[in-house]
């Protein structure tokens, strides 16, 4: 049946997988709220994922992984987020940063060979450590304040702080950016390395169960081949295809407040009604905008996603970074108007703690604040537009 839920599911392989992750992200509902009611980490639900091989999605199947799509990134996210945007949003970094590893090939053969093993064979959970509070996002070029030191016995010395860790109790392996001799580098390290602590320092209105606690790194001892990546001195723009899971997150919640706003107003008959407000001229018009924002920024995110994964492979990418980009701020825009709309179909009644929506308004507006940032965005697109005026005859 065309539905939104189902709208762009294209294979007896996605309707399979989606049922799935569907089936998980809909247990997930009571504990996700619990959860963030508690503020903790909700442990059983990445168990789960990884009880189904979810960490594995992305890893190339000449490891043993499921090498998916971006189009089934995209797919799979917003299913998940639908139960625990958290956890989703959590394992989405995970995600992408095993598609950007394998994609960009910027680490050696044997380092990216053991990290796609290791989440195969032994499901473990990677996440990048890079953004400090005193240099702000690595996005606008923040150098690392922590530190790597060379030792005479060829190991490095790491000190510093990493903030917005996210899903850092279940973290395998830290990718960690320090400053190296005027130069930004890139460590793997293990979760058991001494001198790695977790501060619990994730105190937030939102999306609490992606635990983004502070990675402190006191006096840690790594050995030569933890280095795994010196970044070039000058930035370079690339695409970050998998960075869509960011706006699937999103719009999962979006679809989450979609089904309680039409859920209340299927069941909610005030007395002075003959039937549910379901029916009322009100509930019909916001409904309708509810719909047509769902529908644009949906169709933009999948579009965009089956661009990358149709590209020509033989040309450089760099011409989708301004669609990649433009995508995530539309789905963000829209997944929140699509809450605010939601909560008032259902009235002051989503004002109630115990209500899922009031959660789901929180969680959305975190995507503010990941990147890529809407400014950026928006200055990016202004410039593309006045390079193409200066082509004008």
């Amino acid at each position: 049946m065309f539905t939104q839920q189902w709208m762009f599911v294209r294979t007896d392989e996605q309707e399979q997988k989606v049922k799935l992750i569907g089936d998980l992200a809909d247990s997930f509902i009571e504990e996700a709220h619990l959860a963030d009611l508690e503020n903790r980490f909700s442990y059983n639900h990445i168990e789960a994922l990884r009880g189904i091989g979810y960490p594995a999605f992305t890893v190339p199947k000449a490891f043993g992984g499921q090498e998916i799509s971006i189009y089934e990134l995209v797919l799979y996210q917003e299913r998940l987020a639908q139960g625990d945007a958290a956890i989703a949003l959590g394992i989405g970094w995970h995600l992408s940063v095993m598609y950007d590893l394998n994609h960009r090939q910027l680490w050696s053969t044997e380092q990216i060979e053991k990290i796609n093993k290791a989440v195969v064979t032994q499901k473990m959970i990677v996440n990048r450590a890079a953004t400090e509070k005193s240099t702000g996002s690595p996005q606008r070029g923040g150098k690392p304040q922590t530190t790597a030191i060379a030792l005479s016995n060829g190991t490095f010395l790491l000190n510093g702080r990493k903030t917005f860790t996210s899903l850092s109790p279940v973290l395998d392996y830290y990718i960690v950016t320090a400053g190296y001799e005027e130069r930004t580098v890139e460590f793997i390290i293990p979760r058991d390395t001494k001198g790695i602590t977790i501060d619990p320092t994730w105190d937030v209105v939102g999306m609490k169960g992606t635990a983004s606690h502070d990675l402190v790194l006191d006096n840690v001892i790594v050995p030569t081949k933890a280095l795994v990546y010196n970044y070039p001195s000058e930035r370079i723009s690339a695409a970050s295809p998998a960075l869509l899971h960011i706006p699937a997150c999103y719009l999962g919640i979006a679809l989450a407040a979609r089904r309680e706003a039409l859920r209340f107003a299927k069941e909610y008959q005030p007395s002075t009604l003959t039937q549910p407000i379901l029916y009322t001229p009100s509930v019909t018009q916001q409904l309708g905008q509810m719909e047509l924002e769902l529908h644009a920024a949906r169709h933009f995110l999948y579009s965009v996603a089956q661009r990358w994964d149709t590209r020509d492979t033989t040309q450089d990418d760099s011409y989708l970074i301004p669609e990649l980009t433009a995508a995530k701020v539309f789905a963000q825009k829209a997944a929140m108007s699509v809450v605010d709309i939601a909560m008032k179909i259902v009235g002051a009644h989503s004002l109630a703690v115990s209500h899922p929506l009031q959660r789901l308004y929180r969680d959305v507006r975190f995507g503010l604040h990941n990147p890529p940032m809407e400014d950026m965005v928006i200055t990016n697109l202004g410039k593309q537009a006045i390079h193409e005026a200066t082509l004008l005859i």
